[in-house]
């Protein structure tokens, strides 16, 4: 059966569609007209929770790799839930803010815009990638598919911790032309 005696669950569809959904709703924000109603209050302090959102991530994630490496399963899986947990509130907050804010342009010039640009891009990718690459990791982890889980799992906590790292620079790097 498996690797231990876990009933196994079948999560494909339920990651197939937070897959599609979260990246087709995060592509949308970028076409969506903006919400003027609030246009009083100041949406700075979503970024600014974007960026704790991404730091608590990073550092869960790197509880989470220390743990495993501890062979301590039970306070990885522990670890690797905060992460999903502080990743989700970013997504709520990321969607709350760009369905109601104008994008903010950055204003870096020189050899730091092409350096901004590089992370930028390379973390949008990349988000969208981790999104059905940490829902199978974590759906293989909880099936106890072991050897298919520490597969999957070499690409995807690399990429995840990026992805959190990288989000914090960037909001570092544009946070004065807010």
């Amino acid at each position: 059966m498996n690797d231990h005696s876990v009933k196994e669950r079948n999560f494909t569809p339920i990651i197939v569609l937070l897959t599609i959904v979260i990246n087709a709703l995060v592509a949308f924000l970028y076409f969506m007209p903006k919400y003027n109603t609030l246009s009083d209050v100041d949406l700075t302090i979503l970024p600014f929770l974007n960026a704790v959102f991404n730091s608590f991530t990073f550092v869960f994630l790197v509880a989470a790799l220390v743990s495993i490496k501890q062979k301590n399963i039970k306070l990885h899986k522990r670890f690797i839930l905060a992460a999903f947990t502080t990743t989700a509130l970013f997504l709520v907050s990321y969607v709350t803010y760009h369905g109601m804010a104008e994008s903010t342009a950055f204003g870096g010039e020189g050899t730091i815009r092409y350096v901004y640009y590089f992370i930028l891009l390379t973390h949008i990718v990349l988000s969208a990638a981790i999104v059905p690459l940490a829902l199978v990791t974590a759906a293989r982890g909880f099936n106890m598919k072991v050897e298919k889980h520490r597969k999957i799992a070499r690409w995807t906590m690399p990429i995840w911790l990026y992805v959190s790292l990288t989000g914090v620079l960037v909001y570092i790097m544009i946070s004065p032309y807010y």
